[in-house]
């Protein structure tokens, strides 16, 4: 090997010894202006950054105010969720029940409305009491077929399940989640799910009234999962506009939204024997 390319080798590996020092210089720095960032911290569990948030501030999402966060953004349909109304839409014929997990206040089920036929199709979200309270309080006479429930184990059987955003903010893995339903859905689809290349990482986002833990997974845990609980992923995709580094820990690298569509292997090798 030439004393040239050792000497190019040396060089790349400082500079990025050097820059992730800077990272971590700049986490540092950041973290002494913790108002100012949307993700503080980087911890081993969802326990442990509870134990975190800042006095005055409400711990998890169980937390009345939290729904009005960003809530007329919800209720819109920005570009990340196209995928997930081209599933709803292609499946919509077989589809009579849907469980919308950590649906918030019904925010999808309003958002999608415009585009779906949701008169047909029984949506019931699913989330914590504080979210299930503000959503009943919430209802309009136009949202018929919309119920709430905060106990996933009282919801009946349904053909999809649908995790918007949810998985950065469960406190189990999906396996645990799916296993409680009465019956394993037909269909999954997951969006926003928060990745990265390394270990799970829990940082607690910043709602300014409350904080939050927030789940950054090993990039092959939900891929994983879903294989273990016999679905197999149909789709996926990146979304690039929701990519973005722990502020306080930009040293731990990006992290990528991703979102995934499954289906049973046992209605595909139904649908095939026909």
């Amino acid at each position: 090997m030439s004393e040239e390319i050792v000497a190019a080798g040396l060089t790349f590996a400082l500079r990025r010894r050097l820059a992730h020092i800077a990272r971590i210089g700049i986490g540092r720095y950041r973290a002494l202006r913790p108002d100012r960032h949307r993700f503080l911290g980087a911890y081993r569990s969802h326990e442990e950054a509870l134990q975190h948030v800042r006095s005055g501030r409400g711990k998890g999402y169980d937390n009345d105010g939290v729904s009005e966060v960003s809530k007329a953004l919800m209720q819109e349909v920005p570009l990340w969720d196209y995928p997930v109304l081209f599933w709803l839409q292609r499946l919509s014929p077989e589809i009579h029940r849907i469980v919308d997990a950590g649906g918030h206040i019904g925010v999808k089920y309003r958002a999608f409305s415009r585009y779906l036929d949701l008169d047909r199709i029984d949506w019931v979200v699913y989330d914590v009491p504080a979210q299930v309270r503000a959503g009943r309080a919430a209802v309009r006479p136009q949202d018929r077929t919309l119920s709430f429930a905060d106990r996933l184990e009282d919801v009946p059987p349904a053909d999809l399940l649908l995790g918007s955003g949810l998985l950065p903010y469960l406190d189990q893995p999906l396996t645990e989640l799916v296993g409680r339903l009465r019956q394993r859905p037909r269909h999954i689809l997951l969006n926003k799910v928060a990745t990265r290349d390394g270990p799970t990482v829990v940082t607690l986002e910043n709602f300014r009234l409350a904080e939050v833990p927030y789940h950054i997974r090993n990039v092959r845990e939900v891929p994983d999962a879903l294989d273990a609980l016999g679905y197999d992923i149909v789709d996926s995709w990146i979304i690039d506009p929701l990519g973005h580094r722990i502020d306080t820990h930009p040293q731990l690298g990006r992290v990528v939204s991703r979102g995934y569509a499954a289906r049973s292997r046992d209605t595909m090798a139904s649908s095939a024997s026909r």
